[in-house]
């Protein structure tokens, strides 16, 4: 068996040699980082010949090699693979009756600390929580919590996973969330969360970290939790959970159980710090929750939401808009209820979408206010409304603005329509693309916990027998990480425990896998390999082009070790062989701003010229079609984990090439270069709620003006910027910043909810800062979206913040936000209820 595996971590996946490329000395990665320097050398096609008694070898063994050449056969410097698989039929579900983490090995680390410290906490075996329900279990929860120095010290650098299993715990005192926490129970025997009488008005659950702010509330997760508030009195204000949080946070699977007829409320967004409230947070996903009884099952309280798959009954009010800029609600149930969506304080609402949902036994679907303007912006896609329920209300006089249902391929406007044109509630068709579909539905997927699986199931990287993996942020794991996948594609759940695992060579993730990690365990890209931008390479492929599978994957993490120009460091050219096969569930893209990479320190300057940390975060090829729900790309602004601001001039976010069928739920791209999103040649893709912000380093008194410090390559669907140079474009340093979205040569596209923000555009003191833009009402950046030869366009509440023209369309300026106002508390940001392009419906522009 050694022989085998040694032939599996030779050719599982050889990189291709380095080109000559210029650099700057001081940010070269250097392979010596590594406790076990790699050799960067390739294996070319004669010499993958040369092996052949190998392969008779491995062959003998029962092992099937198959050679899986991708290359161009002028080019002897491609690199070859080979996919190495036993002969198996898995991994099988069963009737477990024991959570798989449970009785997995919990080695997982704190890669980038030099003590001992333990990551996986059992609240019961480890911390004495009594989980019969006869005494309070709080203290011992946040013990469990808060152990190992970890409150306010070291954000990403001390994380734990805190399992809670099954049983009834009294709560006296709130559960305190800490970042980087993951607060799990057990799936097969879901825990209840008891609040005291005692409790009064604080949450059962505190999911704010008071050391931080609410929009660095980042990577916190909560699960598998009943929070039950039965036991306070009705006319207290109790709250389950308090969630002002962030990106990259998971709250998912979690049910709120309230006394009927009380003044409860499911969940709250308020950050107190100070005696002062500084806001709910910048979130992205609330995912397959449950609200039962109470006022009101969320207080929605933040910059943006997608709110995905939650269920009330018995909530007087299932959401009430506190404030959002952008809220997409997609496949939400309301029973017996008052109002579904209360959304009546509209001068803090920018724009909502209600899609693929459904109501009964109400007064009234959404009760909202006719404002005459882009504010309170209202979109109805595909709402079955029952009997003796009122679609729409006007919170004004109680008039039914829409009365029955919404069939799917209508949708409902109330809003500036394409653009410059206020609508109070008009019907439009929309030609929902069949390859988004599931039923009459947008296809979406619950996030995969695999409960239903027995830990026989799982291979543990760290554990598994004949391969060693570290994960500890020093050695080079890409060979034996190569040859585990390999042989357990169709096989076993790849668990990743929590730690680092570097990475000197392409990852290859085959058809069959599945990949599970645990507050968000990170691959981390090192070495030349990726280093040369005229050649990037992936540092996770997904499959190769014409892969055809399942490859799932849940709670990783995918960054850069140091500054890699060359490095794409997520690459999907799987198509999935049914709808959701391939899919990416909290799972997360990061470049600089931890303890953990070289780019957090070597990124510090202002000067962006050398910190091309990374050449694009996403490639989703034209091959490929993903499912990708709560996934966030952060190019660091700032360091987590204590030092300077980051200057980081990552080329590219998102880039979106898939034809066949690509879904992205509650996603955002932050602080890139050229763009954050660019939809290139892309065919059948829906969009819910998607987030952006502008690098903080461009615009005014920045060294570099995009795409600088990179060169636009067109053929990779760059954009240009000439339209600066041109009339009707100041051609100032506002315009030579990175678009929001670019979209070229694409059709039969859905979005509901962009999010499209600038806050900074200052360098002139060597630092970023707003003082190109102090206030919302200040124009900050010239261009949001640029756009050219797309038909069959449906794109629904698209807002920006500070910024001139929100998009140019065909080299003309189509929409600017002092025609749209509203989304900022009233003020000059826009709001475009639907921009309907090439469509095939009328009174389009």
């Amino acid at each position: 068996m050694s022989v085998l595996l040694s032939f599996i971590a030779l050719l599982s996946f050889a990189a291709a040699a380095p080109q000559a490329v210029k650099t700057s000395s001081s940010f070269l990665p250097l392979s010596s980082s590594l406790t076990n320097p790699v050799n960067l050398s390739s294996i070319y096609v004669d010499q993958i010949q040369a092996q052949k008694p190998i392969i008779d070898i491995a062959q003998g063994l029962n092992i099937s090699i198959n050679p899986d050449i991708i290359l161009n056969s002028t080019s002897p410097t491609h690199p070859v693979s080979f996919i190495a698989q036993a002969s198996c039929n898995g991994p099988q579900p069963g009737s477990p009756s024991t959570f798989w983490r449970e009785q997995a090995a919990h080695n997982g680390i704190a890669a980038t600390l030099s003590g001992s410290f333990t990551v996986w906490r059992n609240v019961v075996s480890d911390f004495g929580a009594d989980n019969s329900g006869s005494s309070d279990a709080s203290g011992a929860i946040n013990n469990a919590i808060s152990s190992g120095s970890r409150k306010g010290n070291g954000f990403t650098t001390r994380p734990a996973y805190v399992y809670v299993p099954g049983g009834t715990y009294k709560i006296s005192n709130s559960v305190n969330m800490l970042v980087n926490t993951f607060l799990v129970g057990d799936p097969l025997n879901m825990p209840t969360f008891v609040a005291d009488s005692s409790l009064g008005t604080n949450p059962v659950i505190q999911g704010f970290d008071s050391t931080q702010q609410s929009t660095t509330n980042f990577y916190t997760g909560i699960r598998n939790i009943k929070i039950q508030t039965t036991s306070i009195s009705t006319g207290t204000k109790a709250v389950g959970l308090n969630w002002a949080v962030s990106q990259a946070c998971s709250l998912f699977n979690v049910v709120f159980s309230m006394p009927d007829y009380s003044s409860h409320i499911g969940i709250t967004m308020t950050a107190v710090v100070n005696g002062n409230n500084e806001g709910g947070g910048s979130g992205t996903l609330i995912s397959d929750c449950s609200f039962i009884g109470g006022a009101i099952g969320i207080q929605l309280s933040n910059q943006q939401y997608n709110l995905k798959g939650l269920s009330f009954n018995g909530c007087s009010t299932g959401i009430y808009v506190d404030h959002v800029f952008v809220g997409t609600f997609q496949g939400l149930t309301f029973q017996n209820c008052n109002y579904g969506v209360d959304m009546s304080n509209s001068y803090n609402v920018g724009a909502v979408s209600l899609i693929d949902s459904s109501i009964s036994s109400c007064n009234a679907g959404v009760y909202t206010a006719v404002t005459g303007n882009g504010e309170g912006s209202l979109v109805i896609d595909n709402f079955n409304v029952g009997s003796g329920v009122t679609a729409v209300k006007s919170s004004k006089d109680g008039s039914a603005l829409l009365s029955g249902s919404v069939a799917a391929g209508s949708t409902w406007v109330m809003g500036n329509e394409n653009p410059q044109n206020f609508q109070s509630g008009k019907m439009y068709q929309i030609n929902r693309p069949a390859a988004l579909l599931s039923g009459d539905k947008y296809y979406t997927k619950q996030q995969p916990q695999y409960e239903n699986y027995d830990v026989s199931q799982f291979v543990n990287v760290k554990s598994a027998s004949g391969y060693t993996v570290y994960g500890d942020n020093q050695h080079d794991d890409s060979d034996a990480i190569n040859a585990l996948l390999a042989a357990n594609a169709n096989c076993k759940i790849t668990y990743f425990p929590q730690g680092i695992y570097k990475v000197a060579k392409t990852i290859y993730v085959p058809p069959g896998s599945r990949i599970v990690g645990d507050v968000l365990s990170v691959i981390s890209g090192i070495g030349s390999n990726f280093y040369n931008p005229n050649n990037p390479q992936p540092i996770v492929q997904v499959g190769r082009p014409g892969d055809v599978g399942v490859a799932e994957f849940t709670d990783m993490l995918f960054s850069v070790a140091d500054v890699l120009q060359g490095a794409t460091i997520l690459e999907v050219n799987m198509a999935a062989s049914s709808p959701g096969s391939v899919s990416f569930h909290n799972t997360h893209v990061r470049v600089g701003g931890t303890a953990d990479t070289k780019v957090n320190t070597n990124c510090a300057p202002a000067d962006t010229s050398d910190c091309k940390a990374a050449h694009t975060m996403l490639h989703i090829t034209s091959s490929s079609s993903p499912y990708i729900e709560n996934m966030w790309g952060w190019t660091a602004d700032h360091s987590l984990d204590g030092g300077p601001n980051q200057n980081i001039a990552t080329g590219r976010g998102a880039l979106i090439e898939s034809t066949k069928g690509a879904w992205l739920v509650g996603t955002a791209f932050e602080h890139n270069t050229l763009y954050q999103y660019n939809l290139n040649n892309a065919q059948n893709v829906y969009i819910g709620m998607q987030q952006t912000e502008t690098a903080y380093w461009q615009g005014i008194g920045s060294p570099e003006q995009a795409p600088s410090p990179w060169a636009s390559n067109t053929s990779i669907g760059d954009p240009t910027f000439s339209n600066c140079a041109s009339s009707g474009d100041s051609g100032n340093s506002q315009c030579y910043m990175g678009f929001h979205q670019q979209i070229s040569s694409s059709s039969n596209l859905v979005i509901h909810g962009s999010a499209f923000w600038v806050f900074f555009n200052d360098m002139t003191d060597g630092s970023y800062s707003n003082a190109g833009c102090p206030n919302h009402n200040n124009i900050c950046q010239e261009n949001a979206v640029i756009m050219t030869d797309t038909t069959s366009l449906f794109w629904y509440n698209l807002l920006t913040k500070s910024t001139t023209n929100m998009v140019r369309d065909n080299g003309v300026v189509t929409a600017m936000q002092v025609n749209n106002p509203g989304g900022w508390e009233g003020s000059v940001p826009g709001v475009i209820a639907a921009y309907l392009k090439d469509s095939g419906i009328a009174n389009e522009q």
